[in-house]
């Protein structure tokens, strides 16, 4: 069970957080959840795709590996990429809600919270939280930018694919891979945005998009499939 925590720079200034990644903290996903907001830095690096959650709702992956278990982004215990999916770089590290005594209308405070019985929670080696006189370290700075990211995510979430649904840009592909003559793999039930009527957008939508700041979400996404091939290339390496 998780043990979560305000963190507080006097009781947890001795903390660190191992610097190592793998199977031990989640890492062993062939798929990860993603937000727009991310996109930019994704599609350097990954195939993004689209999935439906338990409640036909869409969601953004990108995809890390072909077989269950495996992320082909892991070596050892490095993840071998320029930029980490924000859902795995927090860590042992959560968004929480503090109630403030301003009344019951009030706003509640945001605060950083911490699983103190993840792994890679210690005291011996890793990222320091805390500076040895005080304040934050350039890590633990790191890690309020990367939840900024995953709280701003879900609602840039919803009014993407909110645009999607109104544009009918969504549609479902076929994403077969081979790795050689004994090894083929099909991914299911995965979507992407259609280059055809994407092209053959309107000025009007154009536009639209690009003032709500959908437009180059659209285009990181399909140009992050031309990562499907270097992941491939991982794959035949293994």
């Amino acid at each position: 069970m998780a043990n979560v925590v305000t963190l507080d720079n006097v009781e947890h200034h001795d903390l660190k957080i191992a610097a190592d990644r793998g199977a031990a903290l989640g890492d062993n996903v062939n798929q990860a959840i993603v937000f727009p907001n991310e996109f930019r830095d994704l599609q350097r690096e990954y195939p993004i795709l689209f999935r439906k959650d338990k409640e036909g709702a869409f969601q953004s992956v990108v995809l890390l590996g072909f077989d269950r278990d495996e992320n082909l982004y892991l070596k050892g215990t490095n993840w071998e990429a320029r930029y980490m999916p924000a859902v795995h770089a927090r860590g042992p590290f959560l968004i929480g809600f503090n109630q403030t005594g301003g009344g019951d209308g009030a706003e509640p405070e945001v605060k950083v919270h911490i699983d103190l019985d993840n792994p890679a929670v210690n005291k011996e080696s890793g990222y320091s939280l805390f500076l040895p006189h005080g304040g934050q370290s350039p890590y633990l700075n790191h890690i309020i930018g990367v939840l900024r990211t995953l709280h701003d995510g879900l609602a840039i979430s919803k009014d993407f694919f909110s645009a999607m649904k109104e544009h009918d840009l969504i549609e479902p592909i076929t994403l077969e891979v081979k790795i050689d003559d004994t090894r083929q793999y099909t991914v299911p039930q995965v979507y992407s945005i259609s280059e055809d009527r994407f092209r053959n957008l309107s000025g009007e939508a154009l536009t639209q998009l690009h003032q709500n700041g959908m437009l180059s979400y659209c285009y990181s996404v399909l140009a992050s499939l031309d990562n499907i091939r270097p992941l491939v290339d991982r794959k035949i390496r293994v």
